[in-house]
């Protein structure tokens, strides 16, 4: 039977069986028999289970815990429906206030009695004191490590995932680029952008704030209904979830023609050149240094936003930002990772900012994004 629009359907089989042959691999390497996992992202990783998506905070649950010696999985989970079917009816633990009932569930999977290293990706001072208890013979240690470095390298399917995200944020994004003009406010165009969206399915943004007047200019109006003149630079910082994998796409954009916008020019050009360098370290082997060098490089000064995000199911590792430079040193590219790349270039008369996803590979690495910021002629503001 064809589901219907409104099931709630788990992660297709290949996408969660890869992920989580990378999640025992990774157990392996860090020599865990247990891993439990609280963060939403995580425990999607590993189950394929969708959870209600939510933007805030909230404290630590052993939402889902893995057993190497098994392969098996266990969830939270009140009911079944949307379960992957492998993971059974007895392996699920209803919704509790009561933290006791954690302890006994975890108590009483197969395996955790002979544990000998339990890993938690978070955890929060009562667990801490309580959840011992559960695993009387193990030694409790961060597991994050453990879950990041499964994370961090994509599986073939995942990509694919990847590429949807990023088809929807583009269509979306070309939607509201049809209504840039002089005259209209950022927040309308960020509106136009949000019901394209969610006319082909997504109801998730990434981030709210779509829009934004990046002119050296006095702004009039509070943060978001600035109108844009003709003259201006209007950077779109767009991204969505599909299926909890982000798609991210920047793009800066001049309004008008000719005389109106030649003075942007050198800026574009300059972001031309960034993006030489900033390609050529998406290589293994390269660290988030190397980004900062490639900013060097072309001789641009390195924005206080991040330059380098991993992106995969909401936000990975790695990340590079001028505040944690021996962070960004010691995070190194591999072949499978996925990177959310940034350019920032700042000139006198405004701001440049375009972000393309690139795809790191042991060849040439590859541009997920299918509109390249580089190739397109922005109304003679770049140079032919």
């Amino acid at each position: 039977m064809t589901p219907m629009a409104t099931d709630v359907l788990p992660d297709e089989k290949p996408l969660r069986y890869g992920r989580r042959a990378r999640a025992f691999t990774a157990m392996e390497e860090h020599d865990l028999d247990v891993l439990v996992l609280g963060r939403g992202a995580n425990v999607r990783y590993v189950c394929g289970a969708r959870g209600l998506w939510n933007a805030g905070t909230h404290g630590f649950a052993p939402v889902c815990a893995v057993v190497r010696s098994t392969r098996q999985v266990y969830l939270l989970s009140t009911w079944d429906e949307g379960i992957p079917e492998e993971i059974p009816h007895e392996h699920m633990l209803g919704i509790t206030w009561n933290p006791m009932n954690y302890l006994t569930w975890l108590r009483d999977i197969e395996g955790s009695a002979t544990a000998g290293r339990v890993g938690f990706d978070s955890i929060s001072p009562l667990f801490a004191q309580l959840l011992p208890a559960a695993f009387p013979a193990a030694e409790i240690v961060d597991g994050e490590d453990a879950i990041q470095a499964a994370r961090l390298v994509k599986t073939p399917e995942e990509v694919v995932a990847i590429r949807g995200s990023l088809s929807i944020v583009e269509q979306a994004l070309a939607s509201a680029l049809s209504d840039l003009r002089p005259g209209v406010e950022e927040r309308a165009l960020t509106g136009v952008f949000m019901e394209a969206m969610a006319s082909l399915g997504v109801t998730t943004p990434s981030t709210q704030d779509v829009v934004t007047i990046t002119s050296s200019r006095d702004r009039t109006a509070p943060k978001g209904q600035e109108a844009v003149r003709a003259g201006d630079l209007v950077a779109f910082t767009a991204g969505v979830l599909d299926g909890g994998y982000a798609g991210e796409v920047a793009r800066t954009w001049p309004v008008g023609g000719g005389d109106e916008i030649a003075k942007y020019r050198d800026a574009f050009d300059e972001w031309d050149e960034l993006w030489s360098h900033l390609i050529q370290a998406c290589r293994p082997g390269a660290s988030g240094g190397d980004f900062f060098a490639a900013y060097r490089a072309a001789n641009v000064a390195v924005p206080s936003l991040p330059i380098v995000r991993g992106v995969g199911l909401g936000y990975d590792l790695p990340i590079v930002v001028a505040d944690l430079p021996a962070t960004a040193a010691g995070q190194r590219v591999a072949s499978g990772m996925t990177l959310a790349v940034t350019g920032i270039v700042d000139s006198p008369h405004g701001r440049v900012i375009a972000q393309e996803v690139v795809l790191v590979t042991d060849g040439e690495p590859e541009i997920l994004t299918t509109s390249p910021f580089w190739t397109h002629q922005f109304q003679g503001a770049k140079r032919q």
